[in-house]
């Protein structure tokens, strides 16, 4: 092309490129591999492909641009402005014709693969690009001279006008296809899901122009909480979140537990798909509600989960995954119909599964993975997805290793004799006084401490009703720093700590966190007990890590990244308090909130994503914790707190670790003779 012809130059991409005088600014963008949307493929109706002008001096480029440089606004365009109004300064990119040097700005929401960006411990940019999206067509009418069908003709435009080849459809699409193409006098807009390049998939059919909702689902299925995000597929915008309980709970609260009753009830496994497919489908209907949808414009959902929640919910087999080699039925990537798993969704939705990395260690840690990108960075980060099955991830841009632990459901306030789910009026933040052994503490649904004026008065409504899992950390550490406990796990004895706090309780001591008997209320305790189901899940935690060291040849790491929803309410102090998570400097410990969750919306808006974490799991090593020798010499040394041989030393100068026995039986000790514990 001759350089006299106008040279057109596209920002923020910078592209730039001589285009013949009246090609349209959308040709033009197609041409220079720009990126403008275009639901309506240049018929000017449907407004997604808006750019704004740029007249006058252009210094940096070396260009003039003057007003006469794009074609004047066409009929087309002050229509859809007196019918839809189009913002000043800006042009539809189908209509505007190129007839000098010009520079032309497309800005974000004109863009196919807009950027979204999610606020956690770290900002995450998404590149919008989901499988899911409408393409409009006109077809030439039926001619008999030329017999060609309605499907034909169609896929003949959609070759022509958006070069897409190898569509297909169902006979249920097909039947509304023939419906659409008569009420829309041989116009349809189509939703098309490109799971896979280079074979779309029809799943919805309007008559004429259509800007359908078109909406995703991004669910992070967890054992014991079934988490999912609403979102649009065209902006990326999240409509509504919500969560509900596994109610396979009933079943047992942790995987292996499920397993067995699968194993040992005929008809046991059935029984685990449907209570967690129902419960699929009851928050989609949820979140559709509160976003104001009909549960039909849900096109699309992506699902992680581990690889027992996996196989319950596809109605695999878990079986075998309860004992070695744990094998999977499958460990790939999987498109299906969600009507596969009885959502009732779009009638052709589709259900989008990321891969597993092994038998123990599943999609939630590849989310996780494609979420907080270890491979991707410098510093050798621990990446920890807390929850009743723990995911651990350790790498940097040399290797990336995985491991599964079981941790049970201690740090979700379940098996603690005052626990509770998150919920308002449990005790979420906890202090205790080094010399008066006195608590303070705060509440979820109240601002104010305990101490602080107003508190009672405050807790009114919602009253002191248990502790959570972040309480119970704080507590078991706080108490450690206070030394009301030793290094063992021991609570000491009224006269051993110095408080009335302490009391007996059986054949060892509580600490009294909040006595509300007088007022009717709930005594919330931390009980030896309590203590010790802290430290099984605590220790089983760490010793996964330390194995993932162990493997990479390190004693320490650069960075810790506590992941999942309760992983976001960890005091990284408390924790490592509590020997959670290996020494580190407590600046470099972040939370990175639901990483499983963010995962599944980088998937449910990325097909590039897909196709990179369906790589990336054929390079993580998988570390598997149940048949290492060193898993339980981990273990037991991590039972003590915050550990028995690790030294610990960044910790300790930072925070009181007093150097306490309550095991002696003597006056000076716990005051009664106890089994040496962990």
């Amino acid at each position: 092309m001759s350089d006299q012809n106008p040279l057109v130059i596209f920002t923020p991409s910078g592209k730039r490129g001589h285009v013949a005088p009246g090609t349209t600014v959308l040709q033009a963008a197609r041409d220079l591999g720009v990126d403008v949307d275009s639901v309506c493929g240049g018929h000017g109706i449907c407004s997604k492909c808006m750019v704004r002008p740029s007249f006058g001096d252009h210094a940096k480029h070396g260009i003039h641009a003057g007003e006469a440089a794009l074609s004047p606004v066409n009929a087309v365009e002050r229509a859809y402005d007196a019918k839809r109004g189009i913002k000043p300064g800006h042009r539809m990119s189908c209509q505007a014709q190129v007839l000098g040097d010009v520079v032309i700005d497309v800005p974000s929401e004109s863009q196919v693969h807009k950027q979204v960006v999610r606020k956690a411990a770290t900002t995450r940019v998404i590149d919008m690009d989901p499988a899911t999206r409408a393409v409009y067509v006109e077809v030439p009418p039926a001619d008999m001279h030329t017999p060609t069908g309605d499907w034909e003709r169609v896929q003949t435009q959609l070759k022509e006008t958006w070069q897409i080849e190898s569509a297909t459809l169902s006979l249920a699409m097909l039947t509304q296809l023939q419906a659409a193409l008569i009420e829309g006098k041989d116009a349809v807009t189509l939703a098309l899901n490109t799971a896979r390049e280079g074979a779309p998939r029809v799943v919805g059919v309007w008559p004429g122009f259509h800007e359908p909702a078109l909406y995703g689902l991004a669910v992070d299925l967890g054992s014991t909480t079934v988490a999912a995000h609403l979102t649009d597929l065209a902006t990326g915008e999240v409509k509504a979140s919500g969560g509900v309980m596994n109610p396979q709970i009933r079943y047992g609260e942790d995987l292996m537990s499920r397993v067995s009753y699968a194993m040992m009830n005929p008809g046991g496994a059935a029984e685990l798909t449907d209570a967690v497919r129902e419960a699929l489908g009851q928050l989609a209907a949820e979140l559709a509600d509160e976003a104001g949808i009909a549960t039909s414009d849900i096109f699309e959902i992506v699902v992680v989960m581990n690889p027992v929640m996996h196989h319950l919910l596809l109605g695999l087999d878990p079986v075998p995954l309860g004992q070695a080699p744990f094998a999977l039925a499958t460990n790939s990537a999987l498109d299906l119909p969600a009507s596969d798993i009885g959502l009732r969704l779009a009638p052709e939705a589709q259900l989008y599964i990321l891969p597993l990395i092994a038998g123990h260690v599943g999609a939630d840690a590849a989310a996780v993975a494609l979420s907080e990108a270890p491979q991707k960075q410098d510093p050798l980060t621990l990446i920890v997805d807390v929850g009743t099955n723990a995911e651990i991830l350790l790498g940097n841009k040399t290797r990336v290793l995985a491991c599964s632990s079981p941790t049970g459901p201690a740090f979700e306030g379940a098996q603690i004799s005052s626990g509770q789910r998150a919920a308002n009026g449990a005790i979420e933040r906890i202090e205790i006084d080094p010399v008066t052994k006195e608590p303070r503490f705060r509440i979820i649904g109240v601002k104010q401490w305990s101490d602080e004026p107003g508190f009672a008065k405050k807790i009114g409504r919602t009253g002191v009703t248990g502790i959570c899992g972040s309480g119970i950390i704080e507590a078991v550490a706080e108490m450690r720093m206070a030394g009301v406990l030793d290094a063992n796990g021991l609570i000491g004895s009224p006269e051993a700590v110095g408080t009335s706090r302490c009391r007996a309780s059986g054949r060892t001591y509580e600490y009294v966190v909040y006595d509300g008997s007088a007022e009717g209320g709930p005594v919330v305790s931390v009980t030896q007990g309590d203590i010790r189901a802290i430290q099984l899940a605590k220790s089983a935690l760490y010793a996964g890590a330390r194995l993932l060291m162990d493997e990479f040849g390190t004693d320490t790491v650069d960075r810790v990244v506590l992941a999942g929803a309760f992983g976001a309410h960890i005091s990284p102090k408390h924790a490592m308090v509590l020997g959670m998570i290996p020494d580190c400097p407590l600046e470099h410990v972040t939370s990175a909130g639901n990483a499983a969750g963010t995962g599944a919306q980088i998937a449910l808006l990325n097909r590039a994503a897909r196709r990179e974490i369906e790589e990336l799991v054929h390079h993580i090593t998988k570390v598997e914790t149940a048949i290492e020798p060193k898993f339980q010499e981990h273990f037991v040394n991590a039972n003590a707190i915050p550990h028995a041989t690790d030294p610990f030393t960044g910790l300790r100068a930072l925070v009181p670790l007093p150097d306490l026995n309550f095991n002696a039986g003597d006056g000076d000790g716990g005051g009664r003779r106890r089994r040496r514990r962990g």
